[in-house]
């Protein structure tokens, strides 16, 4: 067994792993933590695969955006954990016999749909129309590929993301009553005079004589 193969099999443990932990840990923040981990160890199946390209995007914009503002919404929503855990049990007959259905396509899919395919090999280079060798660039063709042939589904990728951001915020923008809040606007519109006031109260019987120890009145006459 090569390198390749043994970091191969590495990530996909890790990530096997870190995908079955997602769907059974009981806190939802370590469920996200296992996302990422899940999303890590992908990048690097990918990068064996010679898509560098593909790995970057997964780490910068899932790991280092998407993944982070879901950890912090999951953190400021208000779930209870302990009805999660009973709903878990209950739905897990279900959940078992469609990861069966899954894993029986998939590997279906794996071992007779890939067996006669050859390996993909890189482009060194190719050649332009006035007969010049141009370096190939995957990111190129990537990018020139989605922007025409796939404009439509980027957009409306980019529209059902922007629906899930706002989502997010409604969700976590609630009133609660336990949290407290002061309104800025009416601190800088605050005076002296709203503050504080003095009120003069008239006596309502006369104050009573101060009587000195007998001590102290020696004290003085010595």
């Amino acid at each position: 067994m090569d390198v390749t193969t043994g970091f191969f099999y590495l990530f996909s443990v890790v990530l096997l792993y870190a995908a079955f932990r997602v769907v059974t840990a009981p806190n939802p923040v370590h469920a996200v933590l296992h996302l990422m981990l899940a999303f890590s160890q992908a990048a690097g199946i990918w990068l064996l695969l010679k898509a560098e390209f593909l790995a970057i995007v997964l780490v910068m914009v899932y790991l280092g955006a998407v993944m982070v503002l879901f950890l912090f919404v999951v953190m400021m929503l208000d779930i209870r954990i302990d009805q999660l855990r009973k709903s878990f049990w209950k739905n897990f007959p279900l959940a078992a016999v469609i990861f069966a259905i899954v894993a029986f396509e998939m590997g279906v899919v794996l071992i007779g749909g890939f067996s006669a395919i050859d390996a993909p090999k890189a482009i060194p280079a190719v050649v332009d129309a006035a007969g010049n060798v141009v370096p190939y660039s995957n990111v190129k063709a990537l990018g020139t590929m989605l922007y025409t042939e796939y404009l439509f589904p980027v957009q409306v990728a980019a529209v059902i993301l922007l629906v899930a951001m706002i989502a997010a915020i409604a969700l976590t923008l609630r009133q609660r009553k336990d949290s407290k809040a002061i309104d800025a606007s009416l601190q800088v519109r605050v005076r002296a005079s709203d503050r504080l006031q003095l009120v003069k109260v008239e006596a309502s019987k006369p104050a009573a004589p101060v009587v000195q120890p007998a001590a102290e009145v020696e004290e003085k006459k010595v």
